[in-house]
């Protein structure tokens, strides 16, 4: 995909995410804590907002939140999840926007089906082991890697 087509791509997304808002009171996305062979965290830069987080993005209409999970981390960082997805848990963001509620899922193992070049939305993508994070890991990120590795619910509401 190249730069050009990536920055549209954004732009119609971040304009379907705002018209979402005027038409409903509610929004809802997934983050997805994405594990390589060796246990690392995959995660994701991106060009639009500060900090690492994990892969993640708003459910499409007609689309099931799992779905969305697997598209995300695949159109984020060239890798796919692979077998079953475990949902860890739905949070509310109000920090987000009033009615936004996130899903995290837990991929236990992902293939790479492509290489991925730095474009607007995704700036960098790594894997990092879960106690040894990049500068930069936003706060709600952390969390919901310390409430998945304390085998913990994922907090109800996101911070």
């Amino acid at each position: 995909m190249s730069q050009r087509s990536s920055l549209l791509k954004g732009l119609r997304r971040g304009l379907w995410f705002r018209l979402m808002l005027l038409q409903r009171g509610m929004t809802l996305g997934v983050r997805v804590i994405a594990l390589n062979q060796a246990g690392e965290v995959l995660m994701v830069r991106h060009g639009y907002t500060p900090g690492w987080h994990l892969p993640g993005g708003g459910v499409d209409h007609h689309e099931t939140a799992e779905a969305a999970a697997r598209r995300e981390v695949e159109e984020e960082t060239g890798y796919r999840p692979v077998g079953e997805l475990d949902l860890l848990g739905l949070s509310y963001n109000r920090r987000q926007w009033k009615g936004d509620h996130v899903a995290v899922y837990l991929a236990r193992s992902v293939t790479k089906v492509r290489d991925m070049k730095p474009t607007f939305e995704i700036a960098e993508i790594g894997f990092f082991a879960p106690d040894d994070l990049p500068e930069g890991t936003t706060r709600g990120t952390h969390a919901r890697l310390a409430e998945w590795q304390a085998g913990q619910s994922i907090a109800d509401h996101w911070s």
